[in-house]
């Protein structure tokens, strides 16, 4: 009898330890990470990325060069070289590539076959610079009727501007002569620096995406941006930018982009028709009616710091996660991070999600594409800034236990798993939170609230938890950790704190 018990309790103790055990197992379960080997003679800081139609990657790299990677192979290949600072690439055809520069957009052909780039065409360089170092370009994507797009940084105060730049000079600016003064630089910091807006647009289309149709016409198609740093479209053909927390944005955000749009950031609208306030002078109510709210906020030194390029996910069979979402990285946070969209009455809101980290992963993931085979690759870049260098190659294990979805409904949300729910968590968390929207550089949290459910339900597939609330707030980020869960099978969750951008509420047929 006791030899039975003692079985018994040695039984019930092994399976507890296994069920804590697979509790406590993460994202390594699901995916693997793998560093690519990089020769020492090619430039690890990658700009740009794409997955080639015959499974080869091409990179810019920071030095100046377009580089073709063939993982069957493992070999390397310059394509292209003498570029400045491409920071983007995208394949048009085989043998043809756009890439953006910071001084232009340049389109790359190899007219012979030989492997080498023989054509450089200016596709595109009718836009402002200063000479300011922070005049990066970002880009381009490109949409189903051929249309490409890029986005314009604004300049920093930390310098002014040379006296040669091209472009008009917008006469809402500081004059051009006090703007040169930054040269000296210790006399700058201590003298006119100071009447000089922390960021800036004194040159064409600085803070702008800029749209360029098949036949060359150039549309300034949204203003409002800082250091939009991310673009991608998703399956329906939905821009999405990022931007980067400081003056005027309390944390970064992701924007769902229409044409009109004005994301926020006054610099770029010296050169919107009929503005004539200056930067220096403008006020958050001068802004608000012409604001539209991003559709998603990475809470500054929590989830992330400066995201970059969003990507749309692949089919589920190949990576695991559900097509429809976007996946996104950072340059300071050593995790990659899903977007999950919620559209309610079309407002485009939604949810991030942390994805894989860790040390493997590291920080400066700053581009990235899947190729055809289901893999992930993630270009580094750190550009004496925070980040990384080289590349990586992430691949699915096994399919993972996580959350599909996120609706909101007009008394809570509804979370949907890919699997069953083993049980209701013991304990949900839930806060919400607002951010300043000022001159300032960031915003702490504002008005941080705990909220406590009403009530948690499991649907009968027990892969539907529904949070009652009893009231919800617009204009506010929730952040739900749902704590430890498993699925029936014992498999734990991968990404438990689930951050849901609330804009509108939704209505009472939700």
């Amino acid at each position: 009898m006791n030899t039975l018990l003692s079985a018994a309790l040695l039984v019930a103790l092994l399976s507890h330890l296994m069920f804590f055990a697979i509790a406590k197992a993460d994202w390594h379960d699901y995916y693997a990470i793998d560093r690519v080997d990089y020769p020492i003679e090619i430039d690890p800081q990658v700009g740009g990325l794409t997955a080639m139609k015959d499974g080869r990657l091409a990179l810019t790299v920071m030095h100046g060069d377009v580089v073709i990677y063939d993982p069957e192979s493992e070999t390397w290949d310059v394509f292209a070289s003498g570029l400045h600072m491409p920071l983007g690439i995208v394949e048009e055809k085989p043998g043809q590539f756009l890439v953006i520069q910071k001084p232009e957009l340049t389109r790359l052909i190899d007219t012979d076959s030989d492997g080498k780039a023989d054509q450089y065409q200016t596709v595109y360089d009718d836009f402002g610079m200063t000479g300011n170092y922070h005049e990066f370009a970002f880009g381009p994507v490109v949409d189903t009727e051929g249309n490409i797009f890029v986005a314009l940084n604004v300049a920093s105060n930390f310098n002014g501007v040379f006296e040669y730049i091209r472009g008009e000079y917008s006469d809402l600016c500081p004059p051009k002569g006090k703007m040169q003064q930054w040269h000296d630089f210790e006399k700058w910091k201590q003298g006119y620096r100071k009447n000089v807006t922390r960021m800036f647009s004194c040159a064409p289309y600085r803070g702008w995406v800029m749209k360029i149709a098949p036949d060359g016409e150039v549309t300034p198609f949204a203003s409002g941006f800082r250091s939009p740093a991310g673009m991608g479209f998703d399956d329906n053909g939905r821009l999405w930018v990022t931007d980067n927390q400081g003056d005027w944005i309390g944390t970064s955000p992701l924007h769902h982009v229409s044409e009109g749009d004005f994301a926020g950031h006054p610099a770029s609208l010296h050169w919107k028709k009929g503005w004539q306030k200056p930067h220096s002078e403008i006020e958050a109510s001068d802004l608000l009616p012409l604001r539209k709210p991003a559709a998603a906020l990475f809470p500054h030194g929590e989830l992330a710091n400066s995201p970059t390029k969003p990507v749309k996910t692949i089919a589920k069979s190949l990576f695991g996660l559900p097509e429809g979402e976007m996946l996104l990285g950072d340059m300071n946070k050593n995790h990659l991070i899903r977007y999950l969209p919620d559209e309610i009455d079309g407002t485009l809101q939604g949810t991030l999600i942390p994805f894989v980290g860790g040390n493997a992963l590291g920080i400066g993931n700053y581009t990235m594409d899947f190729s055809s085979d289901g893999a992930l690759w993630v270009g580094k870049v750190h550009m004496n800034w925070a980040g990384g260098e080289g590349l990586l190659k992430i691949t699915k294990k096994k399919a993972p236990f996580l959350i599909e979805s996120v609706t909101l409904h007009k008394d809570g949300f509804q979370i949907t798993a890919n699997e069953p729910i083993e049980a209701l968590p013991d304990a949900v968390s839930i806060t919400h939170h607002t951010y300043h929207y000022h001159a300032k550089y960031g915003s702490e949290k504002v008005d941080v609230t705990n909220v406590v459910p009403a009530k948690l339900t499991l649907d009968k597939s027990r892969k539907q938890l529904f949070i009652t609330l009893d009231s919800l707030a617009e204009n506010s980020l929730y952040t739900i950790d749902l704590g430890e869960m498993v699925s029936v099978n014992g498999k734990p969750l991968m990404g438990t704190v689930l951050r849901y951008n609330l804009i509108k509420r939704a209505g009472d047929s939700q």
